[in-house]
């Protein structure tokens, strides 16, 4: 269940409420709507923090991918146990960080 999401300075956060009631914040990467549905790529909040400067880049992030499902008329976040879904959604994803990061590079002026 989404709790509730807010927008720090430089990205959104949100929160998500497992079946236990157990509170568990993360950063939302991107989100995908496509034919098979719509789906979020989440960061777990304070792992980009987490992370030596030196390897802030794609090769070094998990995320996790949630499908948004309607249910009594409210989102939920769902996860995705269909590993060929999983694996189609998980390259549209992939394709779209490698892209953003690569234009991120290029206007910095740092090469790889």
């Amino acid at each position: 269940m989404i709790n509730s999401d807010k927008n720090t300075e430089d990205y959104y956060t949100i929160t998500l409420i497992d079946e236990g009631g157990h509170e568990h914040n993360f950063e939302i990467l991107d989100v995908v709507d496509n034919d098979e549905g719509k789906f979020y790529a989440l960061l777990p909040d304070g792992q980009r923090e987490d992370l030596d400067d030196d390897a802030q880049d794609e090769e070094f992030y998990s995320y996790y991918v949630f499908k948004s499902i309607k249910e009594d008329g409210e989102e939920k976040l769902v996860e995705v146990f269909d590993d060929n879904l999983l694996d189609k959604v998980g390259e549209v994803f992939d394709s779209r960080f490698k892209k953003l990061y690569d234009e991120t590079t290029e206007e910095s002026g740092f090469d790889d």
